[in-house]
């Protein structure tokens, strides 16, 4: 713990006492491990008010209700939460990164300097306001890291009680969408313009990435983790089960060069560990890029890691997951497409199969989310999604999903395709 925060076992009050030209007395806390801390309470004009907050302390004390860190500065409360709770329960680098850039752009300028039992309401509201005006959507992730910080602080006697508990965001939040997932119909892509770029990529190296985003609807750290291992060629299925990214647990002195960002780790939440189908149109691509890397494992013999993963370089090393960005947006413009963002292309995916008829809950379910109201929520276009479905959508879906069974909602693998010319005997 990087407070050393713990319980204590005993106590002891001293007796009131002259401190710095006042009267105050200090306590004396003892723990398991046999260490000691002393804590002082002074600035009282008179004996008598020294003497009643003594008694109140000594009742709080007894009662185990007494704030022992009480007087940490909230910006050191903080980094303790941050690398004793969060660290510890997300298991996520991106989320527990994204947690402290907010706390150290935006809360600690704010309130980080203030002590934990000065902390009021007040406070957590001109926060709230200040970041407002800076981002709607930092905003309401700070609201998120404001309440689950203190209740975390409540547990460990740091507060009384969350001060945050309560507390809305201003009504009129001003400044950027910057980072928010709030959707608007310029930013998912048509019928026409989805099988452009599915045209238009085939001779680029994330050709195959643009399939999995858009017709599987896989996150970026999801693409780059896929191995043939996780393919059941039989069945045509595709189990999700790793994610590439930063080991929250690992420091880069301890990884290979390059290699920071390329760990296999545990996948976003339960339910993104899923079976889909696999669509022909994404099954054929598989299986070509197959073919390519045993021709590269052939060629380059002494040099191929042969690590299995479907998106990786001609020396068979997984790529960053940045490693799309320039070259999709190449194609973005020459394609004469809108300039949308990597992650939009997975909100489309939603969007078409949402507009084709397929349930909330199956697209949910192929996204990897827990509840399909994330998916329409977070995910989904819900402009295009008031218009009448036009039969020019059928064409997309007859591209990317096989002729389904009206038996069987949603399966995506009736129609198979001849894997002898891919796989080598």
């Amino acid at each position: 713990m990087i407070l050393g925060l713990k319980k204590y076992t005993d106590f002891y009050v001293k007796p009131i006492q002259k401190i710095k030209g006042n009267y105050g007395f200090r306590i004396i806390l003892n723990y398991e491990d046999g260490s000691t801390k002393t804590q002082q309470h002074a600035g009282f004009s008179t004996i008598e008010e020294a003497e009643k907050f003594r008694d109140l302390t000594k009742v709080e004390l007894e009662q185990r209700t007494y704030l022992v860190y009480g007087s940490v500065l909230f910006k050191e409360y903080v980094y303790h939460w941050l690398e004793d709770n969060i660290k510890e329960r997300v298991k996520s680098y991106n989320t527990y990164y994204s947690y402290k850039s907010v706390v150290e752009k935006h809360v600690i300028p704010v309130i980080g300097n203030k002590m934990m039992r000065m902390i009021n309401s007040a406070d957590i509201y001109r926060l709230y306001d200040k970041v407002s005006t800076f981002s709607k959507s930092i905003a309401k992730q700070t609201k998120v890291i404001m309440n689950t910080c203190l209740d975390w602080a409540v547990e460990e006697r740091a507060v009384k009680v969350n001060m945050a508990s309560g507390v809305g965001l201003p009504r009129e939040s001003k400044g950027n969408k910057y980072h928010t997932r709030e959707l608007d119909v310029n930013r998912t892509l048509t019928h026409e313009q989805i099988m452009k770029l599915i045209e238009g990529s085939k001779d680029s190296p994330i050709h195959i990435m643009i399939l999995f985003n858009v017709v599987l609807g896989l996150r970026c750290s999801e693409i780059i983790g896929l191995k043939y291992s996780d393919i059941d060629f039989i069945q045509q299925k595709l189990h999700i089960r790793r994610q590439l990214g930063r080991d929250i647990k690992k420091e880069d002195d301890d990884l290979p060069a390059k290699t920071y960002t390329k760990q296999e780790i545990q996948l976003k939440t339960e339910s993104s560990n899923r079976i889909i189908d696999i669509p022909d149109i994404v099954y054929d691509a598989i299986l070509k890029q197959r073919k390519n890397y045993q021709s590269c494992k052939k060629r380059r013999s002494t040099t191929f890691q042969d690590m299995g993963y479907i998106c990786c370089s001609s020396y068979g090393r997984p790529r960053s997951k940045n490693y799309h960005f320039v070259e999709f947006k190449r194609l973005l413009k020459e394609l004469g497409l809108p300039d949308v963002r990597w992650h939009d292309i997975r909100a489309t995916c939603a969007t078409q199969l949402l507009l084709a008829g397929i349930s909330p809950k199956a697209v949910a379910k192929n996204l990897g989310h827990a509840k399909e109201i994330v998916t329409c929520n977070n995910y989904v276009d819900n402009a295009k999604l008031t218009i009448l479905r036009l039969e020019r959508l059928d064409a997309f879906i007859a591209s990317v999903v096989p002729t389904q069974d009206t038996e069987q909602e949603n399966d995506f693998s009736n129609v198979r395709i001849d894997i002898r010319e891919y796989i080598p005997q």
